[in-house]
């Protein structure tokens, strides 16, 4: 890809962006949220037309016109909000637009033979082509995506953050079909956002930083504090904050709680003033412990108290207690993509935004202006579609939303899954502030419960850490007393 430019409107996505990637090799694209590596993608994949530059597929003039073209082309994009149609088996998505037919009747014997080859390939020998794709789990969907694209004897496989949603076993098995499929001369452009899955995985690296190309290399002669100074532009000496947090009072209680399935048994105290981290596999209960303590889900036994007060709870008395949580799963819970920033940002708290029962669009704008500033959030305008922006972004406004309705108990799931360093490393920052208060200005500290799959995370924000194994929860300990390893081994239910 050689000079490759593209614009929105006034925007500039894209400009003069370079490219190679060689037969066989694992390249890795990096770069913040809103640096152009999916624009790019969609560029290569057919998605958008460049308006501006050349592509190239092995040597000869590349102009896809649409993702069907690029496809049969032998370029495949594996997004990272999978495409697949669920209420069809696996076979006619591996297969969808390029079935087998005689006289207009699907060839089924032969779609379910090359679907089960395909299948194979990707190590799901196990998955009939029959099954459903909605009874297979996120790792196996995954799987029939990449399946989807070997089906058509592709050249050149692209997979955007696929490991955001997986667990480390499935990660390790994602890795050997990467790699499997790189020695068949097949060329992968992986993007990802951490960095220790591109030091494991590619040859090479290629930067990407507002629209523009500014750098790339060998990956193993690059050390990651390099990789992230050219992705923000800037040294990032300090990702994790570390600075001294005073814990205070009681504000959030759970005695034994548990669901019908999970969580089992859950017991913690959270304080004023702290970073209570927990740890866990994806499927421990952790998601479930907050739907609990926030009341989206009903309790069987146990009690959350909050603030002093016990009993049964809804979300919207949790937030009438100075309780707001941030969903993982920003996309379908935690925003409303077709709103505006501005009706996502105060959408807990219309109060004051207008007389009486009104929202005056004025007021509104006026009360988000600040925390796109504080945050900060890249934006045009709190006008702007939330849809619009990147993933780091969208994150930010979910918990601008927390502080605009001054909540002193934040529940963050995930809180930087699927966003880049740079934008990590502001809201990490915000985190340990929010913490630390600012008894001056008359700002007390909040309360921060923090659910995250990344371990290097909660060691360095947190104060205190739990372990989720199997719907158990560990009792918490000062972060100090854990290691990596203590806290996988306990998430596994390792002494």
């Amino acid at each position: 890809m050689r000079g490759i430019c593209k614009s929105f409107g006034a925007t500039h996505a894209l400009r003069d962006v370079e490219l190679t990637v060689m037969p066989g090799e694992v390249m890795a694209l990096v770069g913040e949220n809103g640096a152009g590596k999916s624009t790019l993608m969609k560029v290569l994949s057919g998605a958008h037309a460049p308006d501006k530059g050349q592509l190239k597929l092995d040597g000869e003039i590349y102009t896809p016109g649409n993702p069907l073209h690029a496809r049969e082309s032998g370029v495949a994009m594996i997004y990272q909000e999978l495409s697949l149609a669920p209420h069809l088996s696996a076979m006619e998505n591996i297969l969808l637009g390029i079935e087998p037919c005689c006289r207009g009747l699907i060839k089924w014997k032969e779609m379910k033979d090359k679907a089960a080859e395909a299948l194979a390939i990707v190590g799901l020998h196990l998955v009939k082509p029959e099954t459903l794709v909605s009874r297979l789990s996120i790792a196996q969907q995954q799987l029939v995506e990449i399946a989807r694209a070997v089906a058509l004897d592709c050249r050149v496989l692209v997979l955007d953050e696929p490991s955001s949603s997986l667990t480390a076993k499935d990660i390790e098995k994602l890795f050997e079909l990467v790699r499997s499929l790189a020695s068949k001369d097949i060329s992968v452009v992986y993007i990802s956002h951490f960095l220790e899955e591109v030091k494991a995985l590619s040859q090479r690296f290629t930067v990407l930083r507002d629209g523009k190309t500014v750098g790339g290399g060998i990956t193993k002669d690059a050390a990651e504090e390099d990789i992230i100074s050219l992705m923000v532009g800037r040294d990032v000496d300090d990702l994790y904050p570390r600075n001294h947090h005073t814990p205070g009072e009681i504000v959030l209680e759970a005695d034994s709680v548990a669901r019908t399935v999970k969580p089992r048994h859950a017991s913690f105290q959270l304080r004023k003033g702290e970073v209570l981290g927990i740890a866990g596999l994806v499927g421990a209960g952790r998601t479930e412990l907050f739907e609990a303590i926030f009341g989206l889900e009903a309790i069987t036994s146990g009690s959350v108290t909050v603030a002093g007060q016990p009993g049964p709870a809804t979300p919207a008395l949790r937030w009438s207690q100075g309780m707001g949580m941030v969903s993982e799963d920003r996309k379908s819970q935690g925003l409303a993509l077709g709103l505006s920033i501005a009706d996502n940002l105060t959408l807990p708290k219309l109060d004051g935004l207008g007389p009486g029962r009104l929202v005056m669009p004025a007021r509104q704008l006026k009360a988000c202006d600040p925390w796109i500033e504080q945050i900060p959030i890249k934006c045009r305008s709190a006008q702007q579609p939330i849809s619009d922006l990147s993933g780091g972004n969208q994150q930010k406004v979910a918990i601008a939303r927390l502080l605009h309705a001054d909540v002193d108990i934040l529940l963050l799931d995930e809180p930087t899954r699927g966003i880049d360093v740079g934008s990590k490393a502001q809201i990490y920052k915000l985190i340990d502030a929010l913490a630390r208060g600012d008894i001056e200005k008359g700002i007390e500290p909040k309360a921060v419960l923090i659910i995250s799959s990344y371990i290097p995370e909660l060691i360095g924000v947190c104060d205190r850490i739990s372990v989720m194994c199997r719907g158990h929860l560990s009792e918490a300990k000062p972060t100090a007393d854990w290691t990596e390893h203590s806290i996988m081994a306990a998430a596994i239910g390792q002494d």
